[in-house]
Formats: C-alpha cells, structure tokens, sequence
C-alpha cells in the first residue's frame, strides 16, 4: 500500500515508487490527485501508450496537448486517430504568438545555429503554453511518457519528481524501445505514421529527421543533435 503524498517527497518515498510497474503508478496517481490529475502528449512515437495506459483508468483524464504549429501533418492525422480511438478529452494550447508573428518578429529561430534561439524557439512555441495549461486546469499531477533511456538527463530521474506543489509521475520510466512496441502490439494501438519511416522520435518538421545508423541515441535526431531537451521537463 503506497503512502498518500504529504508535504515534500522524501528519497524513501521515491525509493518506494522506484520498481513499482507502470500500472499500479498510474492507479496511484489517479488515486492520490484525482481531479487535479493530467497527462500531457506530442502524439509521438510512443504516445498511444501512456495515454491508453491512463484512460483505462480515468477515461475523462485531461489530455495537454501543446501544438507548437510546426507539426508534421501526418502528427495532426495521428492527433486525430488516437482521440477518437481512445475517447481523449484533449485539451489544446497553442502559444500566444502565431507562427508568421513569432517568424516576421524573432526570425526561423530553428535554423540558427546558436542554442539561446534554440531555446528561445522551445521557451515560446512549448514551455510558456505548456506552464499556462497546468495553471488555468490547476493540475498537482503531471503524467508524462518519458523514458530514462532518452537522455541523460532522463536516465537520472526518479518515477515521481516534486516541483513545487507540483509532481511530475513518470509511469513508463525505466520501459525500453521494446517494452513500448510489445504494449502497442498487445493492446492493438495504432502506430505513428511516421514510424515506418524510420522515426524513432517525432516533434516538429523543420527539426526531426529519420533515425540514422550513425545515431547514438534517439534524441540525436532532434535539432540537429545540438539539444536533447526542449525545456519542459528540465
């Protein structure tokens, strides 16, 4: 029986969750923050999971889905698919400039080779839409499909991870590439399109590319392999 979470985490506490199988995690979470639960999603490569995972056990759990407005279209088609398969109740921001604004104001900040406007891209078109979501659906329970395998900065992550009052739960942590694609199989979830193009992971078009045998890590290829993380979970 896992302990009700109250006041700050200990590292106890975290070594409680750490093993715990993504479905008793997810119940937990569902469980501990209730209403004020949410999942967040790019309706990446392994989305389906998480969120089949998660409405299995709360159908009508809000779904944050930050649309940087650079999506693949075939993302969009996927977007679509999932929703309708899995009865989503999504929830869409967007950031408050448009795409041309941002574009005729600060220029096509993905093409520089310098990272501040790398970070400036994902500070504005992700991160401030994303913080704006978790305020106005006042939500104490973040779920999110990060795999430690991804970055290194992922790989030190605990299953849950307080931020303030705040807590972040990563169900599918310690999953591999193949633990993701065995659940896809067994649950019949449909697949990014993009997948059978050699995608391993998909954000926006003008900054993923197909998996290369020379790709040491997934996340490679994502902005030219200049960043891993787009901000939202650092």
């Amino acid at each position: 029986m896992l302990t009700s979470l109250e006041g700050s985490m200990t590292e106890s506490m975290e070594a409680q969750f750490t093993g715990l199988s993504a479905e008793h995690l997810m119940q937990w979470a569902a469980e501990e923050f209730g209403d004020s639960l949410a999942v967040s999603t790019s309706f990446g490569i392994q989305s389906a999971v998480t969120l089949h995972m998660a409405t299995q056990i709360m159908p009508n759990v809000p779904v944050i889905w930050v649309d940087t407005g650079y999506l693949h279209e075939e993302t969009y088609q996927y977007a679509t698919t999932l929703t309708r398969r899995l009865g989503l109740n999504l929830k869409v921001y967007e950031s408050a400039l448009s795409p041309s604004q941002m574009e005729s104001r600060l220029g096509r900040l993905w093409e520089s080779e310098n990272l501040e406007d790398l970070n400036k891209y994902d500070q504005i078109r992700k991160v401030e839409p994303m913080n704006r979501a978790l305020a106005e659906l006042n939500v104490h329970g973040w779920v999110s499909g990060l795999r430690a395998d991804q970055t290194d900065f992922r790989k030190h992550l605990p299953p849950i991870k307080r931020t303030g009052t705040r807590y972040r739960i990563y169900p599918i942590l310690e999953w591999t590439t193949r633990d993701v694609y065995r659940y896809q199989q067994q649950h019949h979830l449909p697949q990014h399109p993009l997948f059978e193009q050699g995608y391993a992971t998909v954000g926006d078009y003008h900054s993923s590319r197909p998996l290369s045998t020379t790709d040491d890590t997934e996340r490679n290829t994502r902005f030219r392999g200049m960043k891993q993380e787009c901000g939202l979970h650092t």
